[in-house]
């Protein structure tokens, strides 16, 4: 752990220099979701499994209205407005047992390596689909005829558009009929980046510098940069993967290993190799360092780009997590990045490698035209370079040489939009909605990796979370995000099935206030409920503010009052009074008879939670009228008000008269009534204890003149002290009246072995008193009846309150009361309001 924080705190210094910013404060560190909803109450929500497994390779065709599905054996075709619709196709595509034997004698993993896993799956063209599967680390590709939607009888040799092994990342894209893969083929572990079912297939090159070191890809992205260009220049692919840094390889790092850092690269789709250098190899491979939070410790996740509808606005949007050595800390961040500062980053300086000093440094020297790594432009045209081919080889050999660029593709704005502990972001995708302000709003869907949905609107710079959702029972990576905008869903895929659902949920905002604070683009209040904007067609009477989150409600609007609830206590007892917040932002405030701030956390005998008010000791002036409000975002709500009444413990049952409660289990205002009571067990206990005093010195003078006694026959000489402890009572109160001739019950002394003791005949043992009758319903204190789940903390979590309802009258005894005071002492000082996420008891 030392090490962990020595390496955090060399990296923040880095983070100075290097001009990163931090975050201002802890609240934007951790975004909080505001709404928390847990698999069993999801709503309007599909699944879909079947035989088998890892449903991770998801393609979806709005207009057939059909969800592809690759999973490990098997390609389904859903119905993309209902998955879980019976009349869905399956085609079979398991590896077969030849294949998997040789996959053992590999030395292979039969369980997850040895199969066929569905890495590829795009459309070919209008009649076909093409895909490719490992098939037991002999990758296979085949064309699928969508209409019959049957495997053929051939197939293609794979290993040069999908690997071998199912765990390496992988990218695919088919654009314009060419196949654009980047991951690790063969058994070689050098990555590699390449175009097949082209005229001209093309790779990286492989030299001593290496254009990827020990690559692992996440994305691929096109881009039609040449509509409506006016420079002529050619689209590209976007390459977006973790990979080691050697231009730190004489840092700090260089002791233990090199760190792996996001990169981004890109290729231009016409590209067609060099004619004698670089021959069928990229020469438009150009790299670039991606930047989001901390730098050398970030590690890329996923990616996915908006346009826009015109690409000079295309936006990635990328998710980061922090690399394998900070084991022991879980932080996931999110980056935006706009095309212009990506194109910037390949249009500056290059880095080249000093042999002398065997390191990067920047290069200031002569740059050969046509710029190195370029694409074809109108300005190559007309000086002659109609192609790749005609470049000369001055301009191969600089980008052979130089693949690393020295500028940094920095963040918008200069910082992460979210970073969130305690959780990592597998997956993400985008949607933009254009709010009744006129505004476009982009709509993130974060997976994680253990099974759970975040759903957050990017407002300005910042990110709000409106909801967390528990998309798989058991938790599992989220490995797929799909957003279909025509059906209006959300498809997710992970390695138990498929889950489908609804892009918003408005109706769960039952007030214009939850709609409002809500902050969702998706979602307007109408005067009645909170509806989605798209189903309504005059939307002059709709009320949203996703820019501020508290205007446009009024009183009227409010739901209605809540019911007025009755308490009644003993004078002493406790009394919680719950308020559950819906929102994980919301901060609960109390009023008593019209006054804020009475019942205030931190004052003697009120304990202030998420989920309610505490009273301990109560006192006969607490009654009165309890209202608890939800504050948020400047907004108050009433939730739950209550009459509480104090009652005087002579109106309550009283408890048994027996001298075998200690004076503590007392309360002091019944000190006149037990007066009598105390003068006459003290004098039966002064009694009792002259009698022992006579019967012991009795004893003693027989022993002397004798050497034994006898107590009603021969006895051992022993003397037994028993103690009896808070199951004292459990024996038996018949056992103890035979037994025991003192009041208490819990302390006996028995000479010898003797069962019984001999009473006098004029001594009669003290009668105890009948049981109390039950306590009634109204002096429960809403104690009896406290749900055992008192707080869902963050959506993971919860507090667990248990009574003991067995009676005892041992001093060990702690008493609920006690008990739940100390705990309450410990939490006091956690600042429960200020940190929504912890529970008051």
């Amino acid at each position: 752990m030392r090490e962990n924080v020595l390496f955090y705190l060399m990296g923040l210094s880095v983070a100075t220099v290097m001009g990163y910013p931090s975050r201002l404060s802890s609240a934007d560190l951790d975004a909080t979701p505001r709404i928390t909803i847990v698999y069993n109450a999801l709503k309007h929500a599909r699944h879909f499994s079947s035989h088998a497994q890892n449903y991770t390779t998801l393609l979806l065709e709005e207009e057939k209205g059909i969800l592809y599905v690759g999973a490990r054996g098997a390609i389904f075709s859903l119905s993309s407005s209902d998955i879980t619709d019976d009349s869905y196709q399956i085609l079979d595509w398991e590896a077969s047992p030849e294949k998997q034997a040789e996959c053992l004698k590999k030395g292979k993993n039969n369980k997850t390596e040895c199969y066929n896993h569905v890495k590829l799956l795009q459309r070919l063209n209008s009649t076909h689909l093409y895909a490719c599967g490992t098939y037991a680390f002999h990758p296979l590709c085949t064309y699928i005829d969508t209409n019959k939607f049957t495997l053929p009888s051939h197939f293609e040799e794979g290993k040069e558009k999908c690997p071998y092994d199912p765990a390496h990342g992988y990218t695919g894209l088919i654009v314009d009929g060419s196949l654009y893969t980047a991951t690790r083929y063969e058994f070689r572990s050098l990555p590699d980046i390449r175009r097949s079912r082209h005229q001209r297939a093309l790779r990286t090159e492989e030299s001593p510098l290496h254009w990827l070191n020990d690559a692992e890809f996440v994305a691929s992205v096109l881009v039609r940069e040449s509509m409506r260009n006016s420079m002529g220049d050619d689209d590209k692919i976007y390459y977006f993967f973790t990979e080691r840094a050697g231009e730190e390889s004489t840092s700090i790092f260089e002791k233990t290993q090199l760190p792996r850092v996001a990169r981004v690269a890109r290729v231009c789709k016409n590209d067609l190799g060099g004619k004698k250098i670089l021959q069928r190899k990229w020469t438009s491979f150009m790299k670039a360092r991606l930047v989001c939070y901390i730098p050398y410790y970030e590690v890329l996740k996923d990616v996915d780009s908006l346009d826009g509808g015109n690409w000079t606005s295309t936006v990635f949007y990328a998710t980061f997590s922090l690399s394998a050595q900070w084991r022991s800390i879980e932080v996931s961040a999110v980056c935006r990045y706009n095309i212009s500062e990506v194109r910037a980053a390949f249009e500056g300086t290059y880095m080249e490698y000093q042999d002398s000093s065997r390191k990067w440094s920047q290069y200031n020297g002569e740059i050969p035209e046509p710029r190195p790594g370029s694409c074809i432009t109108n300005r190559a045209r007309k000086r002659g370079y109609n192609s790749s081919q005609d470049l000369p080889n001055g301009v191969l050999d600089f980008i052979k040489l130089h693949p690393l660029m020295y500028e940094e593709v920095k963040p918008t704005d200069r910082v992460p939009l979210l970073v969130k502990k305690n959780v990592v972001y597998t997956q993400v995708a985008v949607d933009r909605v254009q709010a009744l302000d006129g505004h476009m709003y982009d709509i993130l869907f974060l997976g994680t990796g253990n099974g759970w949905i975040h759903k957050a609107v990017v407002i300005g710079s910042m990110v709000h979370i409106t909801e967390e959702m528990q998309a798989f029972k058991n938790p599992q990576p989220v490995e797929n995000i799909i957003i279909s905008k025509q059906q209006r869903n959300l498809y997710v895929g992970a390695q138990s099935g498929v889950l489908q659902l609804p892009l918003s949920t408005c109706r769960q905002y039952i007030s214009c206030f939850n709609c409002i604070l809500a902050r969702d683009p998706y979602c307007a209040w109408d005067g009645k409920s909170c509806r989605e904007v798209a189903d309504v067609l005059d939307r002059s009477l709709l009320i949203q503010d996703v820019l501020h989150g508290n205007l446009g409600c009024w009183n009227d609007s409010v739901q209605a009052m809540p019911v007025q609830k009755n308490r009644t206590v003993l004078h002493g007892g406790d009394v919680l009074l719950p308020c559950e917040q819906t929102s994980n932002l919301a901060r609960a405030t109390w009023m008593v008879n019209g006054t804020k701030g009475l019942a205030e956390d931190g004052q003697r005998h009120f304990r202030l939670g998420v989920d309610g008010l505490l009273v301990t000791d109560t006192q006969l002036e607490y009654s009165g009228e309890y209202q608890c409000y939800a504050e948020e975002n400047g907004l108050q709500a009433l939730i739950a008000t209550y009459a509480l009444t104090v009652l005087p413990k002579e109106l309550g049952p009283q408890p048994p008269a027996t001298p075998a409660l200690p004076s503590w289990h007392l309360a002091s205002s019944d000190a006149g009534n037990m007066n009598l009571i105390y003068i006459l067990v003290i004098t039966v206990l002064g009694g009792l204890c002259f009698v022992l005093s006579v019967l012991l010195l009795y004893v003693f003078c027989m022993q002397r003149h004798r050497g034994k006694y006898h107590l009603g026959g021969p006895q051992s000489s022993s003397v037994e002290l028993q103690t009896v402890s808070s199951n004292c009572l459990s024996k038996g109160r018949q056992d103890e009246e035979e037994l025991s001739p003192y009041p208490d019950g819990c302390l006996q002394i028995i000479p010898g072995e003797a069962t019984t003791l001999a009473l006098s005949p004029k001594e009669t043992p003290l009668a105890l008193p009948p049981p109390p009758p039950p306590l009634p319903a109204e002096f429960t204190n809403g104690i009896s009846t406290l749900p055992n789940m008192l707080r869902k903390m963050n959506g993971n979590s919860y507090m667990l309150l248990r009574q003991n309802e067995e009676p005892c009258t041992s001093p060990l005894y702690n008493s609920f009361t006690e008990e739940l005071s100390k705990i309450l002492e410990k939490r006091k000082h956690t600042q429960l309001v200020e940190k929504l996420d912890e529970s008051s008891v």
